[in-house]
């Protein structure tokens, strides 16, 4: 559903980006992965179509991002960003209200809004000012707002977008965020990529992992295909033991504390 072909991204003589690719399908979940500094969250601007690269292409559906009507683009592609700087002292309701603006306005906007903000467990709060919740809380606003723009009685296939969505986030509530957007994959079909710096929830959650490191993509597969000692060693200079979840026996990456 969504494709980068060789994008590149420089700020001056800094090259950001340097010709990443890949694919993902509708149904599926992207994760992101690497150190600070490695381009995840500029390549995730790049895929959104919020910034455009020096060279290479994105395209959803075959079509390539610069072209589509912004308005468009908007009803089939959400993205929640690593920060917010929402200063003004907007009830909750309406920021998450602020994620229809594709649409003319509805009837059903209110309900949607509602339904949302009952999926963050952040319903209780629907009239609260928004500057006077914690970092958590507002993170969990901010996600309600994106699942109500990608909310429109269609079955197209739609694709969200999310930039640490946890990082803020005490367990219960990360575990949630993930499960929601396993959801939106699984059962709606919609593509799902997200920013994670937490490898043990890209690997309960996520279908592929790409590392990057400097810019560049160095590794993608499976969590059990990616996540090997090897691999990990080579991207953080970290030494570790992978283990099975005795429940899903997925990858589980554990430090290893007995070597520098």
């Amino acid at each position: 559903m969504i494709t980068a072909q060789d994008i590149s991204f420089a700020v001056g003589s800094n090259t950001i980006l340097d010709r990443v690719s890949t694919t993902i399908a509708a149904g599926e979940i992207l994760a992101i992965c690497g150190p600070n500094g490695a381009g995840k969250s500029t390549l995730l601007r790049m895929m959104s179509g919020e910034s455009k690269p020096d060279s290479g292409n994105v395209l959803i559906d075959g079509k390539n991002i610069q072209d589509w009507n912004p308005k468009d683009l908007a009803k089939i592609r959400s993205v929640l960003h690593q920060e917010s700087y929402l200063t003004f002292p907007f009830r909750v309701q309406d920021v998450v209200r602020l994620g229809r603006y594709p649409y003319n306005s509805m009837d059903s906007d209110d309900k949607i809004i509602a339904d949302c903000l009952q999926k963050v467990a952040m319903h209780d709060f629907a009239d609260r000012k928004y500057t006077t919740l914690s970092g958590g809380e507002k993170q969990r606003v901010h996600m309600a707002r994106v699942l109500a723009q990608l909310e429109e009685d269609d079955s197209r296939e739609k694709i969200l977008m999310l930039d640490e969505p946890t990082s803020a986030l005490d367990l219960p509530h990360q575990e949630s965020t993930l499960r929601i957007a396993a959801q939106y994959a699984k059962e709606r079909t919609h593509c799902v990529v997200i920013v994670l710096h937490d490898l043990n929830l890209a690997a309960a959650w996520a279908d592929r992992i790409l590392f990057m490191k400097k810019g560049k993509a160095c590794c993608e597969g499976s969590p059990k295909e990616v996540l090997t000692p090897d691999v990990i060693q080579s991207i953080y200079g970290l030494h570790t033991h992978i283990l099975s979840h005795p429940d899903t026996e997925r990858p589980l990456v554990v430090i290893d504390r007995g070597r520098t």
